[in-house]
This record gives C-alpha cells, structure tokens and sequence, in this order.
C-alpha cells in the first residue's frame, strides 16, 4: 500500500510566512526559510511554497526567497506563485525548487502544462486548483481566490491531468483556514476523476481530518499550514497517531 504523504504549506507574502482564514485575514508566521527547516526537522514529507501574491501584483517569483529556503531543505520542494511561461519554471528549479505548482496561468493557457511537463517532466508538475462551493458544483478561482472562472473543478482538474499535470494540489477555499475538517466530498470528487495523486488542503485542524481525508476522501497526500506553524499540531505526532489509526505514513515518524 502507498504510504500517504504530509506535506507543510508556506504562504509567503512580501517575503513572511502569513496565514488566514478563507484567504482572508492574514497574520505573520515567520522566516520561509526558518519555518520550512522546522517543518523538515518534525517529519514533513515535502514542503509547499506558495508567493501568493505574486500573480495578482503581476511580478514574478520572490527567487531570492526560493533560494534561501531550499539550501535548508533535505525534502521534495514545491514552489508556486507568479509561474506564467516555461522560463519562469526554469528560473524557479534553477533557484533549488523540485517540483512547481501552477494555478491562474495554467487556466488562462492550459498549453503551460504540457510545455513544462515536457522540458521537466510530469512528476516535477503540479496543478493547484482553488475551488469554492457554487450553486451545487466546485468553481474554479484564480489569482489567489480573487478572480472566479466560471469552470468546473472537476472537469478542470481532469484536463490538467490530461495535458501532463504529475499531481493536482486541491484546496478547499471555504475551508482554508477554519480548522474545521477537509472536504472529504471534494478531494473524493475530484480523486474518481484523475489517475493521478491528489494533494487536499483546506481545513486541516486534528488527526481525525488527517484520517478521514485519507480513508474518505481517497486523498494521496493532505497539505496543512496553522495547525503546523502555529503549534496546534505536531508533525511528528500527527504521523504516529495516524500509523496508530492503520493510516501508511513515511517514517522516521
């Protein structure tokens, strides 16, 4: 069996970690760099950096930041945020980052998929959809949650991995931040739809979400930031409990 993966989420906004609720109301949680070496040393699978105002101030990647982090890192690294055209995925791996993550780009220009997952692979490509209950369905959101598109997440998240997406990162933004459980009917959703892993994220705030996230909503890896960075929940301690709830984790644990 496949062993599930936790992986710690940076939102990084002028250069700190910041974390809200519903993409709203934002407060500082530290270094990038600090905060992900800390995550790393707790038993993080993998690290998630996100400049999450980098597509709607119209600039690029903070790679400084990106640099500064990844020499502190000894685990798979994401980055998003900022990411619109092949060379700006160049500069981000150059910059020390594993994997990129691509969001309001890869909706206006779905082609972006298929161009970076041809120079870089599939596996170092993932789609992050942010997605919010409307009228019945999931719509899709762009620039951080500020722009709807109109577009059906599941159908959206099935064409990205159909154009070379390695993993969809799937966040709930009705459940950012409110500690109040994943959409396990989402990342289910969404999951039946695609061949490929799916990263839930949205809502983290016990084990228990962990373990129904996991057995419900058939996620690959659940993604979480306040529980970890501001000590509502250790890493470490997340992944024992789960083992103990017959949940395969990575160890050491």
């Amino acid at each position: 069996m496949l062993t599930k993966r936790i992986i710690a989420c940076l939102d990084v906004d002028e250069g700190r970690v910041v974390k809200g609720v519903r993409f709203l109301d934002l407060r500082d949680a530290g270094d990038p760099a600090d905060c992900a070496s800390a995550h790393a040393r707790d038993g993080a699978d993998e690290i998630v950096l996100l400049d999450i105002t980098a597509t709607s101030d119209k600039r690029h990647t903070m790679l400084d930041v990106v640099s500064r982090t990844a020499r502190e890192l000894f685990i798979p690294f994401t980055v998003g945020g900022g990411i619109r055209e092949l060379s700006d995925a160049a500069a981000v791996f150059e910059a020390g980052a594993d994997k990129i993550a691509i969001n309001s780009a890869a909706v206006r220009d779905s082609t972006l998929i298929g161009k970076i997952a041809a120079r870089f692979g599939s596996q170092a490509v993932v789609v992050a959809i942010d997605t919010r209950r409307v009228n019945g369905g999931f719509e899709v959101f762009i620039a951080g949650g500020r722009i709807s598109t109109g577009r059906d997440a599941v159908l959206w998240a099935r064409e990205a991995a159909d154009r070379g997406a390695g993993e969809i990162l799937l966040t709930s933004m009705d459940r950012d931040g409110t500690q109040s459980g994943f959409d396990c009917e989402l990342v289910q959703t969404v999951a039946a739809a695609v061949s490929i892993p799916v990263i839930a994220s949205g809502g983290a705030g016990s084990t228990r979400d962990f373990v129904d996230v996991f057995r419900d909503g058939r996620a690959d890896a659940a993604l979480a930031a306040s529980i970890f960075h501001f000590g509502i929940e250790n890493i470490g301690q997340l992944k024992r409990e789960l083992y103990v709830a017959n949940v395969p984790v990575r160890w050491p644990c």
